[in-house]
């Protein structure tokens, strides 16, 4: 009986001693777990500032874009109505600077042989295209000091 008094003892402690190992094995994962989950939050915190200052950095560049887009557009639909008025004859004025050709023969001068001051085909497209793409670079330039002025100043 004496043995069998002993194996009881030995054996609740053991159950003890290993109860306590495995409660005290558990509780330091689950300080390990929560360390971890601290700095997983902060992690967490620090991608949210920085997506919400990407997401606002987005909006204020949409909204340069189509700023500019819209001048764009806005002048070259300029560009092509005064080009529209200067082909027909409108009763706009719009003035470029042309050369009379000069008359081969020195006939007597009558004003009805006169002809009117015409720029070349040439001088005419160049002069429109040049006219766009005027119009686009100086609205890209104004495009890019503002998206400086608001992205690498700021």
């Amino acid at each position: 009986m004496k043995y069998g008094k002993l194996y009881a003892v030995i054996v609740v402690v053991g159950i003890t001693v290993g109860g306590y190992w495995v409660i005290n094995r558990q509780a330091n994962r689950i300080n390990l777990l929560i360390e971890k989950n601290k700095e997983l939050t902060i992690a967490l915190e620090e991608q949210k500032s920085i997506n919400a200052d990407y997401q606002a950095r987005i909006m204020r560049l949409n909204q340069l874009d189509i700023q500019y887009t819209q001048e764009l557009a806005n002048a070259k639909n300029e560009i092509s109505r005064l080009r529209d008025i200067s082909e027909r004859r409108h009763p706009e004025r719009v003035y470029i600077k042309a050369e009379c050709p000069k008359s081969k023969t020195t006939p007597s001068t009558r004003l009805d042989d006169a002809t009117t001051a015409r720029p070349t085909d040439t001088a005419i497209r160049n002069y429109w295209l040049l006219r766009e793409r005027i119009a686009e670079s100086e609205l890209m330039i104004k495009g890019l000091q503002d998206y400086i002025r608001v992205e690498c100043v700021n």
